[in-house]
Parts: structure tokens; C-alpha cells; sequence
């Protein structure tokens, strides 16, 4: 057996399931994913398949109704967690490039 591990992202659990998983009710999930939440897998006869990344966002919606937030809210503080982890990753890139500037030249002295 290979050691790579299963694909969090590959979806796997049925929609009673995933409810039962995170806690909340099938009709939630139907919301969620109409509200543009989440956007879990579909079979050929279009039957939803939810992943454990898409577990992971149904509970930080679950937080994110627990603080007290609207499902609107909801959707933009995780566009912009989502554009933050984009911004991450791509700055994680930029940092391990050969011949890098750094932004902060500490060898210049500044103005007095």
C-alpha cells in the first residue's frame, strides 16, 4: 500500500451522513450549498457526496452561526479566509524563490 493518504478533498459521505458528522440537519446542508457555503460533489445521478474538506467548512459555518453571524456574513468572512489562504500560499512560493529581494533592506540606514 502507497503511503499518500485519502484525498480530503474527494467526496465520499452522503448528505445524512455528513449531517450526522458535523451536527446539523439535511435541510441546513441543502441551504448552505444554495447560499453558495459549499459546493459538494455530485454522482452522475446527482446525488450530493460531501469530502472532509467540505466537512471542515460545514463546522466553521457551524462556528461561524455560533458567534452569531448570518449566513451573508458567513459567506464573506469564508471568501475572505479562502482569499487569505490563496494569498498564503502563493506568498509561501515568493519567500522560497532563488535570488529574492527582501521587501526590508536592513543594510540601509535611515534618514536621520
Amino acid at each position: 500500500m502507497t503511503g499518500a493518504g485519502p484525498d480530503r478533498a474527494r467526496g465520499v459521505y452522503g448528505i445524512s451522513v455528513a449531517a450526522e458528522l458535523v451536527g446539523t440537519g439535511v435541510q441546513n446542508l441543502r441551504a448552505y450549498e444554495a447560499r453558495g457555503l459549499l459546493d459538494p460533489e455530485r454522482t452522475e445521478g446527482g446525488t450530493r457526496r460531501y469530502s472532509a474538506d467540505d466537512l471542515d467548512r460545514l463546522r466553521r459555518i457551524g462556528d461561524l452561526l455560533e458567534a452569531g453571524l448570518n449566513l451573508a456574513g458567513i459567506a464573506m468572512v469564508m471568501d475572505l479566509q479562502d482569499e487569505i489562504g490563496q494569498l498564503r500560499t502563493r506568498n509561501g512560493e515568493h519567500q522560497s524563490l532563488p535570488g529574492r529581494i527582501d521587501p526590508i533592506d536592513k543594510t540601509r540606514a535611515e534618514p536621520s
